[in-house]
Formats: structure tokens, sequence, C-alpha cells
């Protein structure tokens, strides 16, 4: 028994599992087309959250806000936000494991402000579109079979 324990706890086991795991259409140092979508709907969406950055900074320095504190509170979470989807961006395309955990987050934080976005006295239903649609897609493509693999090499 403690012979057998060995065996599923070494690295030949896990190779073994690796092995079975490969898909034989891609090969393993060759990123697949689902890993360079979602890098383009990840680049896409930082790139938005950075001009949102930017629109915050010059509305700030035009206009007078209610409250400078929160004026600058949100325009300092939307560059970091952007400068977390940029890596998300550029990790995935690296083949990353940590990128499917921020993705999922980052992709629920989108849904939500989406639905907020179809309801309410101000609902902006082309905006919650804009913020749905990549969100799903970027979704989808996380839970395919060569991005999961993609991202879970041991040199990526």
């Amino acid at each position: 028994m403690a012979h057998l324990l060995c065996e599923i706890n070494s690295s030949v086991w896990d190779e073994a599992v690796r092995a079975h795991e490969e898909s034989p259409e891609t090969p393993p140092n060759q990123r697949p087309t689902g890993a360079s979508v979602l890098a383009a709907v990840l680049g896409l969406e930082a790139a938005l959250v950075a001009a949102a950055t930017v629109f915050l900074v010059v509305e700030m320095l035009i206009t007078t806000p209610d409250s400078y504190a929160s004026a600058i509170a949100l325009t300092a979470l939307a560059a970091v936000a952007a400068v977390f989807v940029a890596a998300l961006c550029v990790n995935t395309l690296r083949g990353r494991a940590w990128v499917r955990a921020g993705t999922i987050v980052w992709q629920l934080l989108q849904i939500a402000v989406a639905v907020g976005s179809f309801q309410g006295l101000y609902a902006r239903p082309d905006v919650g579109w804009l913020l749905l649609l990549p969100a799903i897609v970027a979704l989808g493509l996380l839970f395919t079979r060569p991005v999961i693999l993609w991202t879970s090499r041991r040199d990526g």
C-alpha cells in the first residue's frame, strides 16, 4: 500500500496523467486559438477601463466633483482595474494558471455592473450589453479544454 501511495504522489504519475490530458491537436508549446481570443477580449477590456480612467481624470480636472475624495478613490480604483486586466491579458498569452481565477473574478464583476446597467432610473441597456457580451465570451473561452490545458502547463 505504501508503494502505491508513493507511485500516486510521484512525478511519474503526474506526467502520465498530464500526457493523457494534453490535446493531440495543439502541440504543448503552441498557444491555442481560444487563449489568443481570450487575451484579445481581455486586452479590449483593459483598454476600455484605461480609457475610462483617463475620462475620470479629465472630468475631475474640468468639473468640480461633489466629493474630491470619492472622485480620487474612483479614479484610483479604475486605474488599478486597468492594470489588473492588462496583467490578465499578458499572462493569458504566457499560459499562467492564476489568470483563470482572476479572469473569473473580473468577468463576474463586469456581469454585475452590466445587470445594474439594465435597470433603474438611469438604465443604459446599450452599456449593459457592451459589458455583458464580452464577459460571457470570456467565461465561455476560459472553460474550454485547450485554454484550460494551456493555462495549466508547468513551464507556462
